[in-house]
């Protein structure tokens, strides 16, 4: 039988409780200060990096953060310049390693941005910006995955005036290397994406309810994505290396009217994008007038369009909305559906 009082029994327990507690909250310290010290030494030797090529990356003084779940490093005032001279500004990003997953850098936004180049400003605000970045591999960047939510020209988080959109999730995978590969793959979805006033009275309410894109840049991207050779002379390098935009799929949908499309589109001699593809139209004759409601087309091309929709369209299925599937092409700057001019676009400058 033992001969140690219960009560002191307890206390020795609770001694070695609090004892264990203190060595491992004191592990857990030393562990959280060596990963946001290696988390600040990454983002230093990447940002060295990125200066020797010519980049500018300026911040105000890092401070750590994060206990006890994450290694945090925050950046005020933090302004990334690439040598192509479009840069982005934001008053705070924050930069974060999970334990659970320290392969994959999460860096988030809030608050005032702005994306800009020489001559121009293009300010913004989200409630929320955020970017996973996979830290594994000596490679172009692969499996980049950018969310944002309540984004707005202008404006402050939440403001209802002027364009905006909801939310946004896009991937962006790298280069393959491999011949022929893409050299830049990028799926995207929005929603709640708001022009008023922008759109000419072509969508309802100036709002796209959704809208998703999935496209691969074909051909080797000279230089790499941010080089600071003319824009012009690597557009013209990547199309005599037979360089595509490949529109795998692209929607959307603005209340009863939606479409799809898809199409394959190159650079001419003259730098202009031409191309080739199909467009598929639900509620066909609500596009068509919207169309020209909003001038895009002149009365005698809806004229002949309105004529020509009974004997092109098909029903829906399973009683959906009437469809229309028509070839598109672009060339010379004009968009024609099914050898019915639509409109001009006017020429892409590149400098």
């Amino acid at each position: 039988m033992s001969t140690v009082p219960r009560p002191a029994r307890h206390r020795r327990l609770l001694l070695w409780f609090l004892l264990l507690a203190g060595v491992l909250a004191a592990g857990h310290a030393l562990v959280w200060h060596h990963v946001t010290g290696r988390l600040e030494a990454g983002f230093q030797d990447w940002a060295e990096g990125r200066r020797a090529q010519g980049w500018q990356v300026t911040h105000g003084t890092p401070r750590a953060g994060g206990w006890p779940f994450l290694a945090t490093l925050i950046l005020p005032d933090l302004a990334l310049t690439p040598p192509s001279g479009f840069g982005w500004r934001t008053e705070r990003a924050e930069l974060s390693l999970r334990p659970t997953d320290p392969g994959l850098l999460h860096i988030a936004a809030e608050g005032r941005h702005v994306l800009y180049r020489a001559g121009w400003d293009w300010p913004f605000t989200a409630e929320s910006l955020t970017a996973d970045l996979p830290l594994a591999g000596s490679g172009p960047p692969a499996g980049v995955t950018l969310r944002g939510a309540g984004l707005r020209l202008g404006g402050a988080p939440g403001a209802e005036q002027g364009m905006g959109l909801d939310a946004l999730e896009a991937r962006i995978d790298g280069q393959d290397t491999s011949p022929g590969g893409p050299g830049l793959v990028l799926t995207a979805a929005l929603r709640g994406l708001s022009l008023p006033g922008a759109t000419g009275g072509l969508l309802p309410g100036g709002r796209v309810d959704t809208a998703t894109l999935d496209a691969a840049l074909n051909g080797p991207l000279p230089g790499g994505l941010f080089t600071a050779a003319p824009p012009a002379q690597r557009a013209a390098a990547w199309r005599d290396a037979g360089g595509t935009l490949e529109l795998r799929a692209l929607t959307l949908r603005a209340g009863a009217v939606a479409a799809s499309a898809a199409a394959t589109l190159a650079l001419d001699g003259g730098l202009q994008p031409v191309g080739a593809g199909t467009l598929r139209l639900f509620n066909p004759d609500l596009v068509l007038e919207a169309l020209l409601r909003a001038g895009v087309i002149d009365p005698r091309n809806a004229g002949l369009a309105r004529s020509l929709l009974p004997m092109l369209q098909r029903p829906g299925a399973a009683g959906g909305p009437p469809q229309l599937e028509v070839p598109v092409t672009l060339e010379q700057g004009r968009l024609t559906a099914a050898r019915i001019p639509l409109l001009r676009l006017p020429p892409l400058a590149w400098d």
